[in-house]
């Protein structure tokens, strides 16, 4: 890890990109046996023996995606590494490398970059990942960060969105809502620190959905389950967005409808009794939230009696003919349309 005994405030610019470069490589320890050669050449080079390779990348941008006004910087770095593992898990596969790049205004010194680089050197050592790259740059627009997630699977373990059946079982892994309700929870708390800086921030009590927001964890142990347990779901993805986009990713790629049920969503009793509080509905959270990082996922009726008590994973409805449409069952018996009404990355701030 990053020597923070220096507490001077040190200049990028007297260090140059290449002196960042070379000072980052030396922080970053290389383990998997897939990664031939990794940061200081051209590029990386990887073996993976015959697997399929599978690749997915992120960009995350200050005053989009992250606030750096309650957000640490390390927990940025081990998010940021996170959401792109999540990608690689939601196709069954095993992640292995990550490239991480970032582009940084003058106002961040190099401790800034040490706390990002220290999150994300956490998370890989965490879920056995290499860093073998990436890019160092100015930027004119705050912080930018880039990740691109390397993983790999054989062909015939692959899962993609477009394989769910009639009658499959709709699955999702965890529980949904909570990183919303966190996130509500930071920006209040923001709006009264704004108003009034001597108020201290009060999240007593919260713990729960505001790690789920700051530092979520992908679900590697779902896709070990999975093998454990002879399961190969027939579609999957990870809920990023929000359950219902989700569902209508799936039921639209696979020309699918399904039937998910309200009482079935799984909801921790902390996001409940904040959304509550917040006059927010809980299941509109679950629904629209995103940034749960959870795999939502279909499987063969035939594996019903394997994960029928497991306490990682609810069945949530079923896949239909796509002539009935995608409708959820509420408490009440009452069948609404499904809609996606999560994050859109084009939709204007108000």
């Amino acid at each position: 890890m990053f020597d923070f005994d220096n507490t001077e405030r040190t200049n990028l610019e007297e260090m140059g990109e290449f002196g960042l470069i070379d000072y980052i490589s030396k922080a970053v320890e290389l383990t998997e046996k897939s990664t031939i050669k990794g940061i200081g050449d051209d590029a990386a080079v990887l073996d993976f023996e015959g697997k399929k390779t599978l690749i997915s990348t992120d960009l995350l941008l200050e005053g989009i995606h992250f606030d750096l006004r309650y957000v640490p910087l390390k927990h940025l770095g081990y998010k940021a590494v996170q959401v792109n593992l999540s990608d690689i898990y939601a196709m069954n596969g095993i992640a292995s490398q990550i490239t991480f790049s970032i582009g940084l205004s003058s106002k961040f010194p190099l401790e800034a970059v040490e706390e990002i680089y220290q999150g994300a050197l956490i998370a890989c050592k965490k879920y056995n990942v290499d860093l073998i790259g990436g890019d160092t740059s100015a930027s004119a627009q705050g912080l930018v960060i880039s990740v691109t997630s390397i993983g790999y699977a054989d062909a015939d373990q692959i899962v993609y969105r477009n394989g769910a059946q009639e009658g499959d079982l709709l699955c999702v892994s965890g529980d949904l809502g909570a990183a919303y309700m966190g996130l509500q929870l930071l920006e209040r708390e923001k709006d009264i620190y704004l108003e009034n800086p001597n108020v201290q921030p009060d999240l007593e009590g919260k713990d729960y959905i505001v790690e789920r927001q700051l530092k979520p964890e992908a679900r590697k142990d779902i896709v070990a389950l999975f093998a454990d347990l002879g399961i190969k779901p027939t579609a999957m993805m990870d809920v990023s967005d929000g359950l219902a986009s989700e569902i209508l990713h799936i039921c639209r790629q696979s020309d699918k409808g399904c039937r998910l049920y309200e009482e079935k969503i799984p909801l921790d009793q902390m996001t409940y009794d904040t959304g509550r509080e917040f006059g927010i509905d809980p299941t509109v959270a679950a629904l629209n939230g995103g940034e749960d990082y959870e795999l939502l996922f279909t499987i063969a009726q035939a594996d019903h009696d394997k994960i029928k008590n497991l306490p990682d994973i609810s069945i949530i409805g079923y896949m239909t003919p796509r002539s009935e449409g995608c409708e959820m069952i509420s408490k009440s018996g009452n069948l609404y349309p499904i809609t996606a009404q999560g994050w859109n990355a084009f939709k204007k701030k108000e």
